[in-house]
């Protein structure tokens, strides 16, 4: 591995000192200048950044080219999803070997009838460097398709409607949207969402009729607070279109016949913060999911469709507190009903006419569950998936009449070396600093022991009340196979242990979130999983600001830190507006326009943290960027690394990775997308001195 004896020296970029204040405190920002994509010093710092990475891991090039290839060889290339049926259609997914995008198709009636391929997204990229189709919405009478393309990743979708029975393209063109649409009873109208041009918050909707210019597209509303985004959808039923608001705490939505688009939209239930509702119809009523009266955990209420207002609500399912209820999924003759109990999911099915209400059995500790794509309303059997941290994903139909289940498809791990009896997993409990009992799931080979030598990888988010369940995956193996423990830190400000284990990882009490995953590494370390010479922890946007807390706060217990598109400048961020996605998330972070909450902010925010000390030595690091990533911008993470190579007082590796051609997600193709995994592991396995 290189060290600082090696004659390649790091770029160091310029000093251009920026004062900003706020509450009468000033923060000198040394690389404020970062912050212009447009500016030619900035894209060559960058490149000069990426060619130190280069450099510096040019020894493990063949290493992550062995690695890429023993990724790519346990995933089927011709592969294909379940599929299932809608509107008299079956419609599938399916890859092709050596292809790097789906195919859509669809079969009519029955899957022995002859495939009608929609977009095949391997032809449409080309030319591309990056390309990702979503939000495909068919009409009511099955001949068009509405459908989203971004070719820069920047998640501006342009929309365009294609006719399935000629093949054209209509000529309708709408650009800077979600990607997402619904189509109207008439197959003519086409509701969808614009996004703010600079902002990118979803702020509009728009109704569309076909044959029309789009300058005629009429505004049928206009979320004009800041801090929420809107969509629009239409329920299972198909009886109504739907527009939503939602901001982090507060949710309203808007329903309207969709036999009438050009009527007017009615407010479902107003606005009331700190209230969230979902909605799901069935025959005359609404089913309602909300945490309305107190209710942490969510409970499910009942009203009729004539008159939907909160007052009219009545309980259904009501509020446990060790239960968190997360969805609904409503048939004709069943309610079923995912929950989360003690961090396990949970599936209920219940018969509308009260003669049956079970629980679907799951017998393992560290498994995921979760109910799949139905989008059938008169049908017996319920789709749904389950995973472990040893077993791999499995769709599986389960009658519900009968409790007969038939696995449909089970994820295969080719290569031909993979056992799930090889591996073992367990969910083990560290004891937080200030008492509380902190879960984490861990995978590993069999036969390997409690040893301080064991190389240990932790991985976390711990944001939005987002769970990182304990899934299965086969690029994880990579590591399994060469003496690493995986392991999951279900921390605070995730839903894992309810609704009210991310309130207490959120605003003043975000740092939480940063302290029990310090715990969960001083766990391993204390119950001789692994030692501070071989743990090393890795986090991804709201993870990458985690990853950046913790070598602020503990840099000690870690080895080498991944931190993948890292949000580590939230001061600065939080207080521009301008910036996607900010204003949506005061709920989360705090406003810090607020003194009392710009004050905690700036007293985590890794970037205003970095060696606050003074002298301070970091974990080797590896930090990845997007140049067009419209979530957390490239400058956060590119003036980080500026900053750390000023003032940090180590020899230790610093790498800065932008993919000049991507955004959040990286490269959008399935293979290309196991090129960045390559180079992180080969990163950790280097420190390891693992070679091969």
């Amino acid at each position: 591995m290189p060290t600082s004896e090696t004659k390649i020296q790091p770029p160091i970029a310029a000093k251009k000192p920026t004062k900003l204040e706020k509450h009468g405190d000033v923060r000198v920002d040394n690389y404020f200048w970062l912050n212009d994509r447009e500016n030619s010093e900035v894209i060559d710092y960058l490149k000069k950044e990426n060619d130190y990475n280069d450099k510096m891991m040019a020894h493990t090039k063949k290493f992550q080219e062995n690695l890429f290839e023993e990724m790519k060889s346990r995933i089927k290339e011709d592969d294909s999803s379940v599929p299932y049926k809608l509107n008299g259609y079956w419609y599938l997914t399916r890859y092709e070997k050596g292809k790097d995008y789906p195919i859509y198709s669809r079969k009519k009636e029955t899957l022995e009838a002859q495939e009608e391929i929609l977009f095949d997204c391997n032809k449409e990229a080309e030319g591309h460097s990056y390309f990702r189709l979503v939000g495909l919405s068919i009409s009511p009478d099955n001949k068009l398709a509405a459908y989203g393309v971004d070719t820069v990743s920047r998640r501006k979708y342009t929309i365009r409607i294609k006719n399935l029975e000629t093949g054209e393209i209509y000529p309708e063109t709408i650009e800077t949207t979600t990607g997402g649409s619904t189509w109207a009873a008439d197959s003519k109208t086409l509701f969808y969402t614009k996004k703010d041009e600079e902002t990118l918050r979803s702020d509009r909707i728009y109704r569309h009729v076909l044959g029309t210019s789009v300058t005629e597209d009429v505004e049928v509303f206009n979320e004009i607070d800041d801090t929420f985004s809107t969509f629009v959808y239409k329920t299972k039923s198909r009886k109504y279109l739907v527009i939503g608001s939602s901001s982090t705490l507060t949710s309203e939505y808007r329903i309207l016949r969709a036999d009438n688009p050009t009527g007017e939209f009615q407010i479902f239930q107003p606005r009331i913060r700190g209230v969230e509702y979902g909605i799901a119809h069935y025959n005359t009523d609404f089913y309602v999911l909300t945490n309305a009266d107190k209710a942490t955990n969510f409970k499910l209420m009942k009203v009729s469709e004539e008159n939907t207002i909160k007052e009219n609500w009545k309980d259904l399912i009501p509020h446990r507190d060790s239960v968190l209820l997360e969805d609904v999924e409503i048939f004709k003759d069943y309610l079923v009903i995912s929950e989360r109990d003690n961090g396990l999911n949970k599936i209920n099915i219940k018969r509308w006419d009260g003669t049956a209400d079970y629980y679907l059995p799951f017998d393992n500790e560290t498994y995921t569950a979760y109910v799949s794509t139905n989008p059938d309303f008169d049908t017996k059997t319920l789709r749904y998936s389950y995973n472990s941290l040893t077993t791999p994903n499995s769709v599986i139909d389960f009658n519900m009449e009968t409790k007969e289940k038939e696995v449909k498809k089970e994820q295969e791990v080719l290569g031909g070396k993979f056992d799930k009896n090889d591996y073992t997993s367990e969910r083990v409990w560290a004891t937080a600093q200030d008492g509380t009992l902190v879960p984490m799931s861990l995978v590993y080979r069999k036969g390997i022991k409690k040893d301080s030598n064991n190389p240990v990888l932790q991985y976390g988010y711990g944001s939005y009340g987002s769970t990182i369940d304990p899934y299965f995956s086969t690029v994880r193996l990579s590591l399994l196979d060469r003496g690493f423990i995986y392991a999951i830190a279900h921390i605070r400000g995730s839903e894992y242990l309810g609704r009210s284990w991310y309130d207490d990882g959120k605003l003043l009490k975000k740092k939480n979130t940063f302290t029990d995953f310090i715990d969960c590494s001083k766990f391993l370390i204390e119950q001789e999983y692994t030692s501070a010479h071989h743990l090393y922890a890795m986090g991804g946007s709201a993870g990458g600001l985690l990853m950046g807390a913790i070598v602020n706060m503990a840099p000690e217990l870690y080895n080498g830190v991944v931190a993948s598109v890292p949000f580590v400048d939230v001061v600065s961020t939080m207080l521009d507006d301008s910036i996607p996605l900010t204003t949506g998330e005061y709920d989360e972070w705090g406003n810090p326009n607020e003194e009392e909450y710009y004050t905690y902010m700036k007293s985590y925010s890794p970037y205003d943290n970095v060696a606050v000390e003074a002298v301070q030595k970091y974990p080797n690091m590896l930090v990845t960027t997007g140049l067009h990533d419209s979530q957390v911008q490239y400058w956060e993470p590119a003036k980080w690394v500026a900053k750390l190579r000023e003032l940090k007082v180590d020899d230790n590796l610093l790498l800065l990775h932008t993919n000049m051609e991507a955004g959040h997600g990286g490269a959008s193709g399935r293979f290309e997308a196991l090129k960045e995994v390559a180079e992180e592991y080969a990163f950790l396995l280097d420190l390891e001195s693992i070679k091969e």
